[in-house]
C-alpha cells in the first residue's frame, strides 16, 4: 500500500498544474495554466447548474427518491465514460511504461497506481456532481449531517466498480488485439460510437421534453432509473444506504468496490506487462513479402507520418476525425429525409424558408469539418522526440507543408462529400454546389493554416500523457473555441445576408474573403516556420 501511495504521489506532483505553476519562471506557461483553470471553472459551473435545476425539477414533482438513484447513475455513467476513453494512454500504452516498469515495484502495483491515477484526476468531475445534487436533495428533504456525510462518502466509491469495468474492458480489448497490427481499432469503433450517442443526447432530451410533458419525462426518468438500480445493484444500494441508513448496503457498496479492485488489478497484473509491450512493438508480419518501394516527396512523406501517427493512437483519431465523421453523417441524413424536414425539425416547425439557409451550407459542413484541426496539436505530438525532428535535415517549412497537407487529405474528401450530399438534398443548383465546394475547399485550407499557427505558437513539448496535448492543451483549446463561435455567427449571418442579396454573389464575396485569410494563415506558417530555423 505504501508503494501504491507513494508511486501515485510522484505521478501525481508531477503532472499537477498547481505544481507546475508554483515552480517554473515562464509567463507562458503560467497564463496557459490559468486559462486552463479559467475554462475548468467555467465547465464546472455547468454541471453544478444542471445537476441542481434537475434535482430542483424531481423535488417539484415529488420524486424526491429518485434523486440518490439519478446521482448515482450519472455517477457511474461518467465513471466508466472517462475511464474506458482513457485506458489507452494512461492505464496501456502510457510515456512513461519504460520508466516506471524499471522502478521496483511489482507490475500489479504499476497498474494498479495507474488506476488509482485515472480514479483521482477525474474525482472532481464525480464529486461536482454528487455535492450538488446532495444541495438540490437538502433543499426539499433537509437531510441529517450524517446523512449529508454518508452521501459524500460513498460518491468516493461509486466511481470504483464502474472504473474498473471499463478497465477491464479495456484490458480485454488490449489483449484481444495484441496480435493485431492496429490494436486499437475496436476501441476506436467503440469511442465513435459513445461519442455520436453524446451529441445526439440534445435532441433525444429535447424530444422528451417537447409539449410541456415534463412530468410524464421525469416519471418515466425516474422508471428508468429505478429499472436500472435493479440491473446495476451499487446504484439501489446507494439509495437505500441515503433514504432508509441501510447498513447491510453501505457494508455491500464497501466491500465489493474494494474487493472487485484487489481481483481485477491481480487479472490485468498477470498480463500487463505483455500487453504494454505488445502495444509498443509490434512483431514483424511472418507473411511479409519484398516488394517495390515508391518515392514520395519530402512533404509526402511527412504526411504518411501523421497519418500512421493518428491511426496509432486512440485519443488522436478519435478527437480529430469526429468532426469528419458527424459531416459525413450530417449529409447522408439530409441527402435520405430531405433538407426542407430536417430544417423543420430543428426550427420545431416555424414558418422558415428552407431555400434561406442554402448560402449558409458551407459554413454549416465546416462546424464539423472545421472542429478539430490535426495541425493544432501535431507539433506538440512530437514531445521529447522533438529534437530528432530538429536533427533531420529537413527545413521546418516542410516539415510544417507536410503536416498541413495530411490535414486537408484528412478534411476535405469529407467535406466534398457532405456538401454534395447536403446540396442535394436541399435542391441546390449546378453552380451553387460548384461555389460551395470551392469556399469549403478554402475554409479546409483556413482551418489547416489557423491550426497549424496555433501549433506552432503554443508548441508544448513537456506533456507526459498525449491526453494534456490533444484534449487540454492551449493550441487546440486557442483553434477551437473561437473557430466554432465565429463560424455560428457566420452560419445566422448568411443567412441574414441571403434574404437581402443574390445567393451566388454572397458565396463569391466569401470565397474572396477566405481565399485571404487562408493565405495570411499560410504566411503566417512560413514566417514562424523561418523564425525557428
Amino acid at each position: 500500500m505504501k508503494s501504491n501511495l507513494l508511486l501515485l504521489r510522484t505521478l501525481l506532483l508531477s503532472t499537477s498544474s498547481r505544481n507546475i505553476y508554483k515552480h517554473t519562471t515562464d509567463k507562458k506557461v503560467k497564463k496557459r495554466i490559468r486559462l486552463g483553470y479559467f475554462g475548468m471553472f467555467c465547465l464546472y459551473a455547468m454541471i453544478i447548474g444542471y445537476s441542481i435545476s434537475m434535482c430542483v425539477g424531481y423535488g417539484a414533482y415529488g420524486l424526491l427518491d429518485a434523486i440518490p438513484v439519478m446521482c448515482a447513475t450519472v455517477i457511474s455513467f461518467l465513471a466508466f465514460l472517462f475511464t474506458f476513453l482513457r485506458t489507452n494512454g494512461y492505464l496501456f500504452n502510457f510515456r512513461e511504461y519504460d520508466m516506471l516498469m524499471s522502478l521496483p515495484f511489482e507490475v500489479r502495483t504499476v497498474a494498479g497506481c495507474k488506476f488509482m491515477y485515472m480514479y483521482v484526476k477525474n474525482l472532481p468531475w464525480y464529486l461536482s456532481v454528487s455535492i450538488s445534487m446532495l444541495a438540490g436533495y437538502a433543499i426539499f428533504v433537509h437531510p441529517s449531517v450524517f446523512t449529508a456525510l454518508l452521501w459524500i462518502l460513498l460518491s468516493f466509491l461509486l466511481p470504483i466498480i464502474p472504473m474498473l469495468g471499463a478497465a477491464l474492458l479495456g484490458f480485454l480489448i488490449a489483449r484481444i488485439s495484441t496480435g493485431f497490427q492496429k490494436t486499437n481499432l475496436i476501441q476506436v469503433i467503440l469511442s465513435f460510437v459513445i461519442i455520436i450517442l453524446s451529441f445526439s443526447l440534445r435532441y433525444i432530451i429535447e424530444a422528451l421534453f417537447r409539449d410541456d410533458k415534463v412530468e410524464q419525462t421525469l416519471q418515466s426518468m425516474s422508471e428508468a432509473t429505478e429499472k436500472a438500480g435493479r440491473i446495476y445493484l451499487p446504484i439501489r444500494w446507494f439509495q437505500n444506504a441515503i433514504v432508509h441508513t441501510g447498513i447491510s448496503d453501505i457494508c455491500l457498496l464497501t466491500g465489493l468496490s474494494l474487493m472487485l479492485f484487489v481481483v481485477v488489478f491481480f487479472i490485468v497484473g498477470r498480463s500487463y506487462r505483455n500487453i504494454n509491450s505488445s502495444l509498443k512493438n509490434h512483431a514483424a508480419s511472418k507473411a511479409y513479402k519484398m516488394s517495390g518501394q515508391k518515392k514520395h516527396s519530402q512533404v509526402q512523406a511527412i504526411a504518411f507520418k501523421e497519418f500512421k501517427r493518428m491511426t496509432g493512437s486512440t485519443v488522436y483519431i478519435t478527437n480529430i476525425t469526429v468532426g469528419e465523421l458527424l459531416a459525413t453523417l450530417l449529409g447522408i441524413v439530409v441527402l435520405i429525409v430531405g433538407f426542407d424536414k430536417i430544417v423543420a425539425t430543428i426550427t420545431n416547425g416555424a414558418p422558415l424558408d428552407a431555400a434561406m439557409l442554402r448560402p449558409a451550407i458551407p459554413f454549416i459542413v465546416y462546424f464539423c469539418i472545421g472542429m478539430m484541426s490535426s495541425c493544432a496539436c501535431s507539433p506538440s505530438l512530437e514531445g521529447k522526440n522533438y529534437w530528432i525532428v530538429q536533427s533531420l535535415p529537413i527545413r521546418k517549412k516542410t516539415l510544417y507543408q507536410g503536416k498541413m497537407l495530411f490535414n486537408m487529405y484528412l478534411t476535405v474528401p469529407f467535406m466534398a462529400i457532405s456538401t454534395i450530399c447536403i446540396c442535394i438534398g436541399a435542391k441546390a443548383s449546378a453552380l451553387e454546389l460548384l461555389l460551395d465546394l470551392i469556399l469549403g475547399l478554402l475554409l479546409c485550407a483556413f482551418s489547416t493554416a489557423w491550426g497549424c499557427v496555433c501549433g506552432i505558437r503554443h508548441m508544448r513539448l513537456d506533456w507526459t500523457n498525449e491526453v494534456e496535448v490533444i484534449k487540454q492543451g492551449a493550441a487546440t483549446a486557442i483553434y477551437m473555441l473561437p473557430n466554432m463561435f465565429v463560424v455560428m455567427g457566420l452560419v445566422v449571418l448568411m443567412v441574414f445576408l441571403g434574404t437581402k442579396m443574390n445567393h451566388t454573389l454572397l458565396t463569391l464575396i466569401f470565397i474572396v474573403i477566405t481565399f485571404v485569410l487562408a493565405a495570411l494563415s499560410y504566411l503566417r506558417v512560413m514566417a514562424l516556420a523561418k523564425k525557428e530555423e
